[in-house]
């Protein structure tokens, strides 16, 4: 919880007035009695800031959101809201105006970041070559060397790994399966950006898949004792080996805790993926990877029930796959195939790996 204290708060208000700034009250909303100071501030609770800029008087309000659910949980979301209400705000006839907005930094500072137009984030530099080059290998008919074996056995253990951390809220497992349908970047989302008709894609087959996912997220989102730490978007795009098998994992997205076969299901329909393209169905060396890779993480983890949350993964995974806008050189017998394989998934009571190619004909 940050703290409120007169000097940062009076160094912050300088800086934005550009001129002396001094504090005279500090007045919590909830109270009607100003104390003239309060030490602690909560989350949620707006406190009234008077105070003079080159002794005339001024006054404001300084807020925050409580961490909590209906999307709150996660700083990055609090901070998504202040970034909105900062330009909305002031875009609106007859609203109150935001003066700034900002954030306390860990010794309690208060930081402008109203000038910003837009974030950036400065990661480390690793090398390595991408995971889609291994199964790009095999989609082109080569070889399957213990090296793949061994690569793929190293994914699944690590996953095995990071699964085994149980999360913290059982709220954020009802987020995740929420969001898996309605989130700019998943189901529906990914729904939106088709462009229609596609072929044999049009709004009333997009419609139908988005009715049977909200099923299963009432068939998911009770299994809050399945919340575990994940990467968010496992595909061989980002994953980097280097020599052997070492690795390294880019661009974890859309939460730090969320449904393990989320994670499964992105690396394996990437299998699935290559291999269709290479022959219309599931087999051979992309084949064996696929079965291995679910049989290994069962095995080291006994989750079996991953098999029972799997359908609605693979419907995200698939229509990404499928989408002409992320694919678009893609043969429409492959679109055809992905979309087969999404309809009889989500129509099983669980996942079989073993009836994959018998998926792959139900349109």
């Amino acid at each position: 919880m940050p703290e409120l204290s007169k000097g940062r708060l009076e160094r912050y208000l300088t800086m934005l007035f550009h001129a002396p700034a001094a504090v005279t009250a500090l007045v919590p909303l909830r109270e009607t009695k100003a104390s003239g100071a309060t030490k602690e501030y909560g989350y949620g609770h707006p406190v009234k800031v008077e105070f003079t800029v080159d002794g005339m008087p001024r006054a404001a309000v300084l807020e925050t959101t409580s961490p909590g659910p209906f999307g709150h949980e996660h700083m990055a979301d609090r901070a998504r809201m202040m970034l909105w209400d900062h330009g909305a705000y002031n875009a609106l006839p007859r609203h109150v105006r935001s003066l700034d907005v900002g954030a306390f930094d860990r010794e309690g500072n208060l930081l402008s970041v109203a000038n910003a137009e837009e974030f950036f984030l400065l990661v480390e530099h690793v090398e390595g070559a991408g995971y889609v080059q291994d199964i790009a290998r095999l989609q082109e008919g080569a070889p399957l060397r213990d090296l793949d074996l061994s690569r793929a056995d190293a994914l699944c253990d690590y996953l095995a790994g990071i699964h085994s951390v149980r999360g913290p809220d059982p709220g954020l497992y009802v987020r995740k399966i929420r969001e898996l349908l309605g989130d700019g970047e998943c189901i529906m989302g990914v729904c939106d950006g088709y462009p229609l008709p596609h072929g044999f894609i049009t709004a009333t087959l997009l419609e139908e898949i988005e009715r049977r996912c909200l099923s299963w997220r009432w068939r998911l989102k009770g299994r809050t004792d399945r919340l575990r730490q994940v990467h968010g978007d496992y595909h061989p795009f980002n994953i980097l080996f280097r020599k052997g098998i070492d690795f390294t994992v880019l661009d974890r997205s859309r939460g730090e805790w969320g449904e393990p076969a989320d994670d499964v299901t992105a690396l394996t329909g990437n299998y699935l993926f290559a291999s269709i393209q290479a022959s219309g169905r599931l087999e051979g060396s992309l084949d064996h990877l696929f079965r291995r890779f679910w049989n290994r993480y069962i095995e080291r983890t006994g989750d079996v029930g991953i098999l029972e949350t799997a359908a609605p993964f693979f419907a995200f995974r698939c229509l990404v796959m499928a989408s002409p806008v992320w694919y678009p050189s893609l043969d429409d017998s492959v679109r055809r195939k992905l979309f087969s394989f999404l309809f009889s998934v989500l129509d099983a009571p669980r996942f079989e790996p073993g009836k994959v190619n018998g998926w792959l004909h139900a349109l």
